[in-house]
């Protein structure tokens, strides 16, 4: 079967921009790098987190009056949809590699990268729609800080995990990946998994719980 071909055979290839083979002796330098990372990111939005419980304690009326409008349904609940399913897809994509199937990998990324930036637009649709309609932006009170403060840093963090998906995926439609070199998709997978843990630790908190 040719490299061209849709799947092709795990075999070994020297050490590229994929990252070292799989089946080697300890965890590869690119994966740890991203896990030392992602335990920073947990770090800071832990944080944010302590902020908006404390700030929550401490208030008597919570939610505040007049914010009847945040509802978790139903397009915030769509955006939450697609975002799992996002994470679900780039998980197939990384069993397709894993596999040697470079087009189930581009397949993967690319209804991914689809459905994250319809997550995003949609956010960004709210945004727009709580400013104009509701005159609720990040200057109205403690709340209005606190919601637009963790989603924004959220829909930051969803814009760069795009980013990184949009360049392995060209990383992909040039072949640059096979069943011994993805480390690289490995990586960003895990990021976007942790993305998506945290907007549903997100959803919870401020749409259901409030």
């Amino acid at each position: 079967m040719t490299a061209s071909s849709g799947v092709v055979q795990p075999h070994i290839e020297e050490e590229g921009p994929g990252g070292a083979a799989h089946g080697t002796t300890g965890i590869d330098t690119a994966l740890l790098g991203m896990m030392l990372f992602i335990a920073s990111e947990i770090m800071f939005f832990a944080g944010l987190f302590g902020v908006y419980f404390n700030v929550r304690a401490a208030t008597p009326v919570w939610p505040p009056e007049g914010i009847d409008f945040i509802e978790p349904l139903p397009l915030t609940g769509i955006g939450t949809v697609l975002l799992v399913l996002s994470s679900l897809t780039i998980q197939w994509a990384i069993w397709r590699i894993r596999k040697g199937d470079r087009t189930g990998l581009v397949r993967g990324l690319a209804v991914t990268l689809l459905l994250g930036v319809a997550f995003l637009g949609i956010q960004m649709y709210e945004y727009f729609h709580f400013v104009t309609e509701y005159s609720f932006g990040i200057d109205s009170g403690t709340y209005g800080t606190l919601f637009y403060t963790l989603t924004g840093f959220h829909g930051a963090h969803v814009f760069g995990g795009l980013v990184g998906i949009s360049v392995i995926l060209l990383r992909a439609l040039q072949k640059q990946f096979s069943a011994r070199h993805h480390i690289a998709v490995e990586a960003v997978s895990a990021y976007w998994h942790f993305v998506d843990v945290v907007w549903i630790a997100l959803f919870i908190t401020i749409y259901i719980l409030k």
